[in-house]
């Protein structure tokens, strides 16, 4: 499996889960998100964008990485850009580092909203800050290796048929969802977290601890 790191422009807090969840992955930074690279010890592969959101600073200190640049009036972000130039080199896993927080909040759910697409097409996504996780949910069964008391939600992005929850403080059996339900907001990991979905879209939200 060959797994990429795409640099964007939102938050990132390096904390030693994710530079383990990093490691030996290779790295693409979107614009203003070569900024993460020093913080996370890492020497993309390339620097694509526009760059209207980079210093001069930033292109003097990163001289010497690849660069793909393209015009602010363009039909995609800088952050998509730099997820399908993955895709087209080779990518079976991303992670999208620097997914949340930021400025702008259209990106933040932009990136939630590509993570659910690629992990309809099989391609394992991971969202994260750091401190805070994003996990696409569509039909399938997951596990997760999150410690012990972990805050989590599940946020529908449509209804969810026969949805299930193991090993946490509020298990869920079967159940359907309406889209807009906040039933599944606020739980907690009791054990080893599992959850089953029969058909629909959603994101588990995690801040492990």
């Amino acid at each position: 499996m060959t797994a990429f790191t795409i640099l964007l422009g939102g938050t990132v807090v390096p904390t030693i889960r994710l530079k383990s969840q990093i490691a030996n992955t290779i790295v693409i930074a979107a614009d203003s998100g070569i900024r993460h690279a020093k913080l996370l010890e890492l020497e993309p592969i390339l620097w694509v964008g526009d760059f209207d959101s980079t210093s001069k600073n930033m292109k003097r200190n990163h001289r010497l990485i690849p660069k793909n640049l393209f015009p602010r009036e363009k039909n995609m972000t800088d952050g998509e850009i730099a997820v399908h130039t993955a895709m087209k080199k080779g990518a079976t896993r991303l992670v999208l580092c620097g997914a949340f927080g930021g400025e702008k909040t259209d990106h933040v759910f932009f990136h939630m909203t590509i993570a659910i697409a690629l992990a309809e097409r099989h391609i394992p996504v991971m969202l994260t800050s750091g401190s805070e996780e994003g996990w696409p949910l569509v039909a399938g069964h997951y596990t997760f290796d999150f410690p012990n008391k972990t805050a989590f939600s599940i946020v529908a992005f449509s209804s969810l048929e026969s949805l299930s929850i193991h090993g946490a403080k509020w298990p869920l059996h079967s159940r359907s969802l309406d889209f807009g339900s906040s039933r599944t907001l606020s739980n907690t990991v009791s054990g080893k977290l599992s959850i089953s979905l029969q058909s629909g879209k959603g994101l588990l939200l995690s801040r492990p601890r």
